[in-house]
């Protein structure tokens, strides 16, 4: 179920960028403004409302602050469908914002709290499949309405079918006890609640800690690339590359399907079975990754057309999300029980401030900058500067493993 409404989240933040095409030629739209409503306008709201809500929902029904928040998102993604101007557009993509600032944080505690140490990075990988899921169906039925129909229909189609899963998930998803499945602390009575956290100092630690500091860093690094490309790349596809919207609905949605969410899961069963021996797998596993997908994704942007651009997209698009799970996984497993909502709040903070908020409003604007420049493929050109970031996440990666392994080499030493 937390899966379904992680879909529907996904599904709605990305539903703009898959139809940007008919939106832009619609409202006469530039690349720029493409980037900044589906870039930094939504991630400020997005990044900035998720901390108080998730301090919210570690001392209250996490399940509760779901159901209302996938209504309030859902709700906006019906009033895109509607907007007639660009403010309009812009002041309902604020509003999806706020309301999925509430999604994903309270779902990674309750998933915690239902899987012991040790399965975690399985069952994140298993709720972690909510964006290729979410992307492909986006991609699948929003194509599909959008050629038949218009794309106004899409969204407010997506967005009742939210408002119905609320009501739904208000209903059935049971709140599990903060951490009835960590080991209690030596002396400690295990069927004692633990004590409300304190924002500020939750905030403290999580800043303060290397291993915490350095995961949310290389994690941004990744998806500044991962929300720059996925953002701008149906757009990519069917500006440069020829494809039409029907195509985009069959072979781009599977293409995120496979790929992706192979990806994700893979790397999820990853970690479970190589960080108990060495945690450094937490950081190993995505450098890995973005390293091996490198000269990939080079190859789709200079594909002459969609057809090999698609084959060689496959990789990228699921090795450049090798870090989802693990990062997750790891967090949820360095903090406390009570701290898990709010740290799994900050880790998006960074993520997405800078992923997010700045990935798709950098390249937009790249673009544009090299169409005045008077470069008729300025799209293609803008893609080539990502991959400079490729390098940035590896290295903040190997940073991650080395503080994991101080921190393991700290903790077996005698004191």
């Amino acid at each position: 179920m937390l899966c379904f409404v992680y879909v529907l989240n996904f599904l709605d933040r990305q539903l703009l960028s898959i139809l940007a095409k008919p939106i832009r030629d619609e409202l006469g739209l530039t690349h720029g403004q493409i980037g900044l409503i589906s870039g930094l306008y939504f991630a400020v709201f997005y990044c900035v409302i998720a901390v108080p809500v998730a301090w919210f929902a570690d001392r209250t029904n996490r399940v509760k602050v779901l159901s209302f928040a996938c209504a309030l998102w859902s709700a906006a993604t019906a009033a895109c469908g509607v907007a007639a101007t660009y403010p309009q557009l812009a002041a309902a993509r604020m509003t999806v914002g706020v309301g999925e600032a509430g999604g994903v944080p309270p779902s990674y505690a309750i998933i915690s709290d239902y899987f012991r140490p040790g399965t975690r990075g399985t069952a994140l990988g298993l709720y972690n499949l909510g964006p290729p899921l979410g992307n492909a169906l986006g991609v699948a039925f929003g194509a599909s309405v959008a050629a038949a129909y218009s794309w106004r229909d899409a969204f407010i189609a997506v967005g009742a079918i939210g408002v119905v899963t609320a009501v739904i998930v208000w209903s059935t998803v049971r709140e599990p006890r903060r951490g009835g499945l960590d080991a209690a602390p030596h002396g400690a009575d295990p069927s004692a609640q633990p004590a409300k956290a304190p924002f500020l100092g939750t905030c403290r630690m999580f800043f303060t800690r290397p291993v915490l500091l350095l995961v949310s860093l290389a994690t941004a690094a990744n998806q500044f690339i991962t929300y720059a490309a996925g953002n701008f790349a149906t757009l990519f596809l069917m500006e440069e590359k020829g494809m039409t919207l029907d195509e985009i609905a069959i072979w781009y949605a599977l293409l995120i399907l496979v790929s992706m969410g192979g990806g994700i899961f893979l790397a999820g069963r990853l970690v479970d079975r190589l960080a108990p021996r060495d945690k450094r797998a937490y950081a190993l596993i995505p450098a890995m990754g973005l390293a091996i997908a490198i000269p990939f994704f080079i190859g789709f942007i200079w594909s002459p057309r969609w057809e090999l651009a698609m084959a060689m997209l496959i990789l990228p698009f699921g090795l450049n999300y090798f870090y989802l799970s693990p990062a997750v996984a790891l967090v949820q497993e360095e903090v406390r029980p009570n701290e898990r909502v709010l740290s799994g709040a900050l880790l998006l903070l960074v993520m997405n401030l800078v992923g997010l908020g700045l990935g798709p409003t950098y390249l937009g604007a790249a673009s544009d900058w090299f169409r005045a420049a008077g470069h008729q493929n300025s799209l293609q050109l803008a893609f080539y500067t990502l991959v400079p970031f490729y390098f940035v996440a590896i290295v903040l990666f190997l940073a991650l493993a080395r503080a994991i392994g101080r921190d393991d080499a700290s903790t077996v030493s005698p004191s």
